[in-house]
């Protein structure tokens, strides 16, 4: 199934141990629903890892890159709730693109999902586009197990403003400039293997990215 919108916000993060029952609780009861309360929200979902180098992943899906750049969106960050301010204290290293949907299909949601931040060399991003959707994702959609393939680009000039929420936590961002997400409905241990073959250092390269 294709991202319900134009615009994303992908987040990485940790959770320090004595924060985790409050982070579930605010994130669920408060946090969430808040989000996708805002005009072009249209949808918020949370991973937890399996295999990953951060172990929770949040994306939201948005009508477009400028309901995320919006005053709606812009004043809900920088006025964080009681609760919000309490609860990012136990964020640990944050990674957070403001992202245009530059490709999404597949024909369903998936309950899995690998993620890769990467980057792509200063001219080559015409080279990287055509070698992903000429053959990369098309390949990836007809894998047994992908319910979908996602390639997000970042607004590097939004995601890099520094909001009231993000001061909270005490850290910059990391800014991941790239992201492709590929979803599965198939068995855990089945797309797990699948991920690390589909998007390892090797297959990255030979589409011209870098990283991750």
């Amino acid at each position: 199934m294709s991202l319900a919108g134009e615009g994303a916000v992908a987040i990485w993060h940790d959770i320090a141990p004595e924060g985790r029952g409050e982070f579930y609780a605010w994130h669920g009861r408060e946090h969430m629903p808040e989000r996708v309360g805002i005009p072009g929200f249209l949808r918020g979902r949370r991973y937890v890892a399996i295999e990953a180098d951060l172990e929770f992943f949040n994306l939201y899906e948005a009508l477009s890159v400028e309901t995320l750049k919006g005053q709606d969106y812009t004043a809900r960050v920088n006025a964080p709730t009681p609760w919000t301010l309490s609860a990012v204290r136990h964020f640990r290293s944050v990674a957070r693109s403001i992202c245009r949907v530059a490709h999404s299909a597949g024909p369903a949601q998936g309950g899995l999902m690998a993620t890769l931040r990467y980057d792509v060399p200063q001219g080559g991003e015409t080279v990287h586009r055509e070698a992903l959707l000429r053959r990369f994702i098309p390949d990836l959609l007809d894998t047994p197990g992908v319910a979908g393939v996602h390639w997000l680009v970042a607004d590097d000039e939004a995601s890099g403003v520094a909001t009231a929420e993000q001061k909270a936590r005490g850290v910059a961002n990391a800014v991941p400039r790239r992201v492709l997400l590929l979803e599965s409905w198939g068995d855990e241990a089945d797309f797990v293997a699948l991920a690390k073959q589909a998007l390892s250092s090797a297959a990255l390269d030979a589409v011209g990215g870098e990283g991750p």
